[in-house]
């Protein structure tokens, strides 16, 4: 007789950093852990927080919640979470204090992981995910990005995840995973990904090597990277060309089509489970196999399969 080999995540708990919308990799890979079996706190950034929640109560979001196998997808918890700062005070006064922020409470990185604490104790996590970066010079080339536009990039989009690890390593359980989103710009040229986010994302996953020796050493954590291709999230389309770069994908990769946010959620499921008890330090691209392409097919003269 044979058995059913599933991801299998019943009884454990994900917080996903990251989500503020039904559209991008973080909902997917909430949405993917969710039919897995697994519980699911968000991290949501506070200026995007309200409009989230108050779609989520009006049922806007209801189709997108819809688990495949039926029921819905819930999150047990909603955090306010700003990954820009690891203390409460390292917020700025001027930002603790206005329209978004003021009702929010302690929304550093320190201040939800005793948030997390208070609600499911000592080691109340078994997964935690990093789905969030912010470039306030994305559209800049590199030559035109300031210093603090270019360290802004590196400090929300790859050391917060060294941070997140620091401060959530103790409160997962021993085993736990880790696991944060990259693209491709880390190590080749895409140019108009601009404002240190393509060194940003260099540093999140020379930073994942390390993470996985330390936490591994530490905790028995696993740190993972999904280095994922180009899709038309609402924070990848504020970038202006990712309609181009989808379309140039579909044309030149091994597998011509698109990805979907599934392939993502699904993929980041299975890092995360027991089934990949071996893989750590790893980035695994899920782009349909661009990645692997050294030479454009769609130029001219160049030889087209069907």
């Amino acid at each position: 007789m044979r058995g059913m080999l599933g991801i299998d995540l019943t009884g454990k708990r994900a917080l996903i950093a990251g989500v503020a919308d039904d559209g991008g990799f973080g909902f997917a890979i909430a949405k993917a852990m969710a039919e897995a079996g697994a519980t699911i706190c968000v991290g949501t950034w506070p200026p995007a927080m309200k409009i989230f929640t108050t779609m989520l109560e009006r049922g806007k979001f209801d189709a997108s919640l819809q688990m495949p196998g039926g029921g819905k997808l819930e999150f047990e918890r909603i955090y306010a979470l700003d990954a820009d700062f690891d203390q409460f005070e390292d917020i700025p006064e001027d930002v603790r204090t206005s329209r978004r922020y003021r009702d929010k409470g302690d929304c550093s990185i320190a201040g939800v992981a005793r948030q997390v604490r208070e609600d499911f104790g000592e080691q109340g996590l078994d997964i935690v995910v990093h789905s969030l970066a912010n470039g306030p010079e994305v559209k800049n080339p590199l030559l035109e990005t300031s210093r603090k536009g270019y360290l802004a990039a590196v400090g929300v989009s790859s050391y917060s995840f060294t941070s997140l690890v620091k401060h959530f390593g103790p409160l997962t359980k021993p085993g736990g995973a880790f696991l944060a989103l990259s693209y491709m710009a880390s190590e080749r040229v895409v140019p108009g990904y601009g404002g240190g986010m393509s060194s940003a994302k260099a540093a999140l996953e020379s930073d994942s090597r390390l993470l996985a020796y330390e936490a591994g050493r530490q905790w028995g954590h696993r740190i993972n990277i999904i280095s994922a291709g180009a899709y038309a999230s609402r924070a990848a389309s504020a970038i202006g060309f990712i309609d181009t770069m989808i379309d140039y994908t579909k044309r030149n990769a091994p597998l011509p089509e698109a990805i979907s946010a599934r392939d993502v959620g699904a993929t980041a499921a299975f890092l995360c489970s027991p089934l990949a008890a071996g893989i750590t330090g790893s980035t695994v691209y899920v782009d349909k196999g661009y990645h692997a392409m050294g030479l454009a097919v769609d130029r001219e003269g160049a030889d087209q399969a069907d």
